[in-house]
């Protein structure tokens, strides 16, 4: 009784949803935007949004087992062309979710912003449908692929929410479940295929998996940015606050008074994460300092470095690199040592 009272609502919303696709689109783009604030702010309502948002792709994991429900419990018979567009709709709500959180954390002068330049277009084929339907879900292997990449994205941005997992676990635990999901559906595809072509499968989606490991550097940390950085000579133990940032710097100054590299980092609330200041001369790696923060605060948790052991000769270029432990890329510092004493003017 209580099921056929809810079927003309179901009904209705299922028309609905057909008729103005496009405001699923700006729903899960407004969503997106709403949770990323929320999380800067220190909010539980972003956890429940990862939340919901992770539930729903259950569905696509059981999917069938969900059709057969939704027909046994409301008598409706879901065609094909609307489970595609189900699954459309968690494309579009998943990728819009993580875009603001991908874009935010993205050194954009660096390979990450290859990967957040894939989120972006895969977020466009999400609502753009003649490719959504014509060339991406027929091809079934490029369609499990789009889905393993959103997969991993949303499992990013969610499990230090959720768990309040450290990005170093998040990335493992995110790269161990698209790659385990990735092959569970890929053998599907091949079954009833010969043994070799299934462990050959298996050793393709391995090497896919060692990959994403060691190209890690290239995936911004979706929940760590940012908030004030500089490289400065001076700096206010007792207010926790930098002096006058500068680019360039004397090696006599520097000898004399080493350097700080300050930075603020906002992180959700509950996280301890350990990072390191990663000095490097002329691309070299000279030094490599561990730093612990803890989230929640509103402008970022304050932390630095105070280098005094520089080489003999430091003049060139330096960067100080903000990694995660996992060795993703929170941000990039950069100051030029010049000489001492500049060289005559010739006449």
């Amino acid at each position: 009784m209580l099921l056929s009272t809810f079927k003309p609502q179901v009904l209705k919303l299922i028309e609905l949803l057909q008729r103005h696709p496009r405001l699923i689109a700006l729903y899960g783009f407004c969503s997106g935007m709403a949770s990323f604030f929320l999380v800067d702010r220190g909010a539980r309502v972003a956890k429940v949004i990862a939340i919901l948002l992770l539930v729903s792709w259950l569905w696509l994991m059981l999917e069938n087992l969900f059709r057969r429900s939704v027909e046994r419990l409301f008598g409706i018979e879901l065609p094909p062309p609307l489970m595609r567009f189900l699954t459309q709709l968690i494309h579009q709500e998943s990728l819009f979710f993580v875009l603001p959180f991908f874009a935010i954390t993205t050194s954009w002068n660096s390979g990450q912003a290859l990967f957040t330049g894939l989120l972006g277009v895969a977020a466009l084929c999400s609502i753009t449908d003649p490719i959504y339907n014509r060339h991406l879900a027929p091809r079934r292997w490029l369609f499990l692929a789009y889905h393993t990449l959103t997969l991993f994205a949303v499992l990013l941005a969610a499990l230090p929410l959720i768990l309040q997992q450290t990005t170093a676990q998040s990335y493992r635990w995110a790269l161990g479940t698209a790659v385990a999901l990735s092959f569970v559906s890929l053998l599907g595809v091949f079954r009833g295929q010969r043994w070799w072509r299934v462990l050959g499968l298996a050793v393709l989606i391995l090497a896919l998996g060692g990959l994403g490991w060691v190209t890690r550097v290239w995936v911004p940390p979706a929940t760590l940015w940012l908030t004030e950085v500089a490289v400065t000579p001076d700096l206010d133990n007792h207010q926790r606050t930098p002096g006058d940032g500068v680019e360039e710097v004397r090696a006599a100054e520097l000898r004399s008074k080493g350097l700080y590299a300050y930075t603020s980092i906002n992180a959700p609330r509950g996280l301890n994460e350990r990072i390191y200041h990663v000095w490097r001369f002329n691309g070299r790696e000279v030094d490599r300092i561990a730093l612990d923060i803890h989230g929640g605060r509103e402008a970022g948790y304050r932390a630095w470095t105070h280098k005094q052991n520089f080489p003999g000769n430091p003049v060139g270029r330096w960067q100080v690199q903000v990694l995660t432990e996992a060795g993703q890329m929170i941000g990039t510092l950069r100051f030029k040592v010049t000489p001492s004493e500049l060289p005559p003017k010739p006449h």
